[in-house]
Formats: structure tokens, C-alpha cells, sequence
């Protein structure tokens, strides 16, 4: 990379010639420049300031491929088909692609192509797609939503830990690391992970001018007839924001009984409703749409009048996102929390929910390192019996992997499940006397249900004594073809175990992660609290806000409700008293003992259950449909916990 490629002129004619701007924005050029220069760059950015184009337009100029890890398919297919429009060769690799679509583009990066390879980062598990990467000349990588690395982060995956070292192993560099949302500690913890010079780390400012913030405390009681109130007098598109599914759909329907253009939108909804509510939304039929944090990325509407905070936000960040989607025009938007205490005990709960027992974590520790050298496994299988969730199971494999104890192998499909599009005859017809017989073998096989037949891939392969990899070319090639329809399942990941297994103690390896588990914990309600302080805190909030960030605002800001009101002393959040557990629950918990449930061993796992947070086991066990399940869910889990800690044998 040279220094004649981060020539201003140059810049400036390839974003005009190829992304029809003038001038650039904020940051961008010194994000650019710093990456044509060979150095890596974090780039914090507020959401809607152009963070794309500082990846966009270095790999038009650099020698190699652009490598950008983007966490949503939609958010891919988007930008993929923006570039191919601008004649920009980009491709994506997730999921929804065929065999032969993704064929096609492993032969555009062995050609040299392509200029941009979209992938999310779960690929980077698959060491096959690594190999691609080692034989192919990686000129930059770019991390979307870069803050997910940090374990100090309030979005933290698993997948993201591996990015660095991902990157350190192929020797790519730089590395563009790109996020809306970090602290100052968040920050730091990415510009480690990726050496990055804190000259490197360009952040613009996240003011927003046109946006005012409100704070209004009320009760639970007071909270629907107050939004609908606002909504009513409100001109323009709306974003309520709620925490449960349950209360989108409740509020929507009130809204839509007031008279008023509203839609819910959750993940427990079919796809093709989240599709239609969302569309409605972008295109103006649909005024307001009621979602959980399911609904935002990738969102580009420019007109939002007004962003609701129905229940409190789990995060500051979340807040600063979410609140983010208003406004983009750049004419005045309202950014209002409806801040009731008594969301507390529900987002709290959420967060002691996830955390496994130490029973858990001993048993999986266990079972993952007394395996044979190289292994494999269902994340869901794995889930059930353990009673820990998945993405719990996901963070402890990266720990491990990341401690040089655990090597990924890849994954793959345990099992497929196909259905005749077409009569037996006509599929094998034209084809050669050899491959008629594996296909009707291979169509004939496995266990028929009245409409699909599944095949178990090993057992199958047994049985015919053939390959796995060639079962699964012929059904990919079927149903390329048209002849079939199908649907692989199960999937599993292999893993090879690494290292001096003497050193291998599950015991204490165990321990380690309770500690992180119970740190990532007490973290998370921290998080809580800094979204209690904001909504009591008496100053002018755009500076409460902007601090939280690392920025300084040396006026307030004279629109938000602390600047129009002036309160003296910080405001009162209003919170229904906490009733006591009583003695028909305490009861109820014991005769629940008594049933001995494998799922309800230890007094964490009890408390879930009263406070209506499933696990894999609850789930497995159908405990949700138990008369005591949930009992206790208007109560915080740490007082619940206590109670069943007080009662279970030790």
C-alpha cells in the first residue's frame, strides 16, 4: 500500500466517479487514508453517519480482496446489491445461497474477481472457508459491529472473539473495525484486540441537534393512556419500543382500538407478517410499528418524527441505538422513556436467566474434554443436556478455543430430509446405469413420513457403503435440478482437542468460567443501573449521554425535559412496592421439590422456574405448562433465589 493511494484527489474523484458524493463526511478521509496507509482503524461512528463507505471505498484502491464480517444476512444482501448496481463486483456468503452459488463464489475469489466478500462471523469456524481465506489475497478486513468482541461490551458474542485471532493467523491486515456503540472501555478492549494505535481511532461526534430527549416517570398503570396521548398528537412515523413480545402485541392493539395506524413486530412472529409489518412501516401505510429490540438494524427511514421507550432499555447503548433511528433527515425528533421501575425486575431477571449453574458448566467441562482426540457435537443436544443455553455453550467452546485447549474443524448436516418433486422414473431417466442405481438406492432410503423421508447422513452412508460427501453432492445435485426439495437438519460442529491433556483439569477450567459467568452478570446489571441513573439524573441528558461515550459537551443542550424543567434534585422513578414471597408460594416450592423434576436440581434452576424464565431442560420437560411456572414472575430472581436456597439440600 503507498501513499499515492491516499492521495486527496484521488479519494475525492473515486467517491465521486463510483458513489456520486462531493465531499466526505465527518471522519471518513482520515478513516481511509489511515487504512490505505497500512494502518488498521477503529472508526466509532454514531449510527447513520457512513461507517460503509470507509471500507467501500479503500477496496477499489487496494490490491486484493476486502473481507467485511457483517452480523445480519439482510444488512448483506443490501449492500451487496447497492454495490453490484454501482458496478462494484461485491458477493456475500451466509445461508440462503446454494451449493452452486457458493461454488460460484469461491471461483470468484480464486480468480481475484471479486472486490468485496460480505460473510458473518459464525463462517469463520468452518476450516474449510479458512483455507479459502489462506489462498487468497486478503487486502482488508472490516468488522461490522465491532463492539460485539468485547466481553465488556453490552452485546457481546462468542463469535467475535475469534475475529482477532482469525486475523492474526491468516496475517490480514489492516483491520477496519467499525461500531455505533462503545465506551471508552469498549473502545480500548477492540484497539487491543486488533492493535490499533489510538491515533487510529477516529470518533465522530454522536450530538445530534435535532433530536430532544424526555424523560417522563410514570406508573405502570399510567403508561399506555400517556404513549397513546403522545402518538395522537404526534405527526409523522413512531417507534414504540418494548421489551416482550406479549406487550407489543398488547399495546399495538390498544393503539390500533384508539384509532391510530399501528403494527407490532417481535421475533415470535412468522416471517412473512415480520416482512409485511416492516415493509408497511418503510413505505408509510403502517404509522407506528411496536417492536421488541428485534426491530432497528439496518432500518434507513428517514422520516421517524419520534422514538419510544415504552419499557425501560436494557443498555445505555441500546438507548443511544435505538434513539439513533430517529431524525435522519435532520428536521427535529422526540426521543422519549416512559420510565417506570418496575421494568427493572424483568430485565434483571433476563440476565440472571442466562447464567448456567456451576453443576452445568462442571458437566459440560466435563463432557467436552474426556472425548477422543477429535470429536463432534450438537449445540443442541449439548443445550438439553446440560440445561445451558446455546449461546452460553458457544462463548465456553471460543474460551476454549481461544485457550489453546479446543481447534474448530468445521460443521456439518447430521441429517436431511427430502420430498419427490418429481415421478422416480423420470429422475433417473438419462442418467448412467452406476448413478441409476445410487439414486434410486439413495431416493429409496431412509425413514418415510407422508410427505418428506429423512436420512440419517452416517447411517446411510453405512448402509450404501458410500461416502458421506458424495450422498450429499447427489441430493444437492437433485434438487439444483428440480427433482427434489431439500432440507438438511441437525447440524453438528467437530472440534479437535489440542494440548498437553494433563493440563487439561475440567475441575478447574469449570471455575474459571463460573467467575466470567458471574462477572458477565454483575456487569449486566450494572448496565441496568447506568439506565436507572440516566432516567433520574437532573442535568441536561444529550450531556449525561454524550459522557457515557467519552465525548464533552460543554453546553446543554436547552431542549431535553431536565433543561426545559430545571429539576433540583434528581427524579423519582416510580416502583410498585415489593410484596412479600408468601407462604402458599414457599409451599408450592416445595411440593415442586418433591416431584423431583431432573430439570429443577438445584436452587438457581428453581428459581428460574418461578420467575417464568425457561431453560433447555424446562423447555425439553414442557415445565413451562406447569401451574407453578412463572408464580413468581413479578418478583426479582435475587429475592426468589434466596428463598430457594434457603430450602433446597445442600
Amino acid at each position: 500500500m503507498s501513499a499515492a493511494k491516499a492521495n486527496p484527489e484521488l479519494l475525492r474523484t473515486t467517491l465521486r466517479d463510483h458513489f456520486g458524493h462531493a465531499d466526505f463526511r465527518d471522519g471518513q478521509e482520515k478513516v481511509i487514508t489511515a487504512l490505505l496507509q497500512g494502518r488498521s482503524s477503529l472508526a466509532l461512528f454514531p449510527t447513520g453517519a457512513g461507517k460503509s463507505l470507509c471500507y467501500q471505498l479503500p477496496a477499489l484502491l487496494l490490491d486484493g480482496l476486502t473481507l467485511v464480517i457483517s452480523p445480519l444476512i439482510a444488512l448483506m444482501k443490501d449492500q451487496v446489491e447497492s454495490l453490484r448496481a454501482r458496478g462494484i463486483a461485491a458477493a456475500r456468503l451466509d445461508s440462503t445461497l446454494s451449493a452452486t452459488e457458493v461454488e460460484g463464489v469461491f471461483d470468484a475469489m480464486s480468480k481475484g474477481k471479486l472486490r468485496l466478500l460480505f460473510i458473518a462471523p459464525e463462517r469463520l469456524i468452518k476450516e474449510a472457508f479458512v483455507q479459502h481465506l489462506q489462498r487468497t489475497k486478503i487486502a482488508l478486513m472490516a468488522i461490522d459491529e465491532a463492539h460485539c468482541i468485547s466481553e465488556w461490551g453490552h452485546n457481546f458474542r462468542p463469535e467475535y472473539l475469534r475475529l482477532a485471532h482469525v486475523a492474526k493467523r491468516l496475517k490480514i491486515h489492516p483491520v477496519l473495525a467499525l461500531t455505533a456503540t462503545a465506551t471508552p472501555e469498549v473502545a480500548a478492549d477492540v484497539r487491543r484486540a486488533f492493535d490499533i494505535a489510538p491515533k487510529d481511532h477516529i470518533q465522530t461526534s454522536f450530538r445530534r441537534p435535532n433530536l430532544s430527549y424526555h424523560i417522563t416517570p410514570c406508573t405502570a398503570n399510567e403508561r399506555l393512556p400517556l404513549l397513546t396521548q403522545r402518538l395522537q398528537k404526534l405527526e409523522g412515523a413512531a417507534i414504540v419500543y418494548v421489551t416482550l413480545q406479549q406487550t407489543a402485541e398488547h399495546v399495538a392493539t390498544h393503539l390500533q382500538r384508539s384509532g391510530l395506524s399501528a403494527r407490532a413486530y417481535h421475533a415470535g412472529l412468522p416471517d412473512d407478517q415480520r416482512s409485511e409489518a416492516q415493509d408497511a412501516f418503510m413505505q408509510g401505510q403502517t404509522r407506528i410499528i411496536v417492536a421488541t429490540i428485534a426491530f432497528g438494524m439496518g432500518i434507513d427511514k428517514a422520516d421517524i418524527r419520534a422514538v419510544f421507550h415504552y419499557n425501560l432499555p436494557k443498555t445505555i447503548e441500546n438507548f443511544q441505538q435505538e434513539t439513533g433511528r430517529a431524525g435522519r433527515d435532520g428536521l427535529p425528533a422526540t426521543c422519549e422513556m416512559l420510565a417506570c421501575g418496575d421494568d427493572r425486575i424483568v430485565l434483571e431477571n433476563f440476565v440472571f436467566g442466562d447464567t448456567p449453574t456451576a453443576q452445568s458448566l462442571r458437566q459440560l467441562t466435563d463432557h467436552l474434554l474426556r472425548q477422543s482426540q477429535e470429536f463432534d457435537l450438537s449445540l443442541y443436544d449439548l443445550s438439553h443436556s446440560t440445561d445451558i443455553k446455546s449461546v452460553v455453550i458457544e462463548t465456553v467452546l471460543t474460551h476454549l478455543e481461544l485457550e489453546g485447549i479446543l481447534r474448530p474443524l468445521g460443521s456439518f448436516y447430521a441429517s436431511y430430509q427430502f420430498r419427490l418433486l418429481q415421478p422416480l422414473d423420470r429422475i433417473i431417466s438419462g442418467h448412467s446405469p452406476s448413478r441409476k442405481t445410487l439414486l434410486t438406492k439413495l431416493l429409496n432410503a431412509g425413514k418415510r413420513g407422508s410427505k418428506w423421508t429423512t436420512l440419517t447422513l452416517n447411517d446411510e452412508a453405512i448402509a450404501l457403503d458410500e461416502e458421506p460427501a458424495r450422498l450429499i453432492k447427489a441430493l444437492s445435485w437433485l434438487a439444483e435440478a428440480g427433482d427434489i426439495e431439500l432440507r438438511p437438519s441437525h447440524i453438528r460442529q467437530r472440534y479437535e482437542l489440542c494440548g498437553d491433556p494433563t493440563t487439561r483439569d475440567p475441575g478447574v477450567i469449570a471455575k474459571k468460567l463460573c467467575e466470567l459467568f458471574a462477572d458477565r452478570e454483575s456487569r449486566d446489571v450494572e448496565r441496568l443501573e447506568q439506565v436507572l441513573k440516566l432516567a433520574a439524573h437532573p442535568g441536561c441528558l444529550q450531556q449525561w449521554l454524550l459522557a457515557y461515550f467519552g465525548e464533552k459537551m460543554p453546553n446543554r443542550c436547552g431542549q431535553c425535559s431536565s433543561c426545559e424543567e430545571r429539576p433540583k434534585k434528581p427524579r423519582i422513578i416510580p416502583q410498585t412496592q415489593r410484596p412479600p414471597i408468601e407462604p402458599e408460594a414457599i409451599a408450592a416450592m416445595h411440593e415442586v421439590m418433591a416431584e423431583r423434576h431432573a430439570a429443577l436440581r438445584s436452587a438457581r434452576q428453581i428459581a428460574r422456574f418461578f420467575c417464568g424464565l425457561t431453560s433447555p431442560a424446562t423447555t425439553r420437560n414442557r415445565l413451562t405448562r406447569h401451574d407453578s411456572f412463572g408464580m413468581l414472575d413479578h418478583l426479582p430472581f435475587a429475592d426468589v433465589l434466596i428463598q430457594t436456597e434457603s430450602i433446597t439440600p445442600r
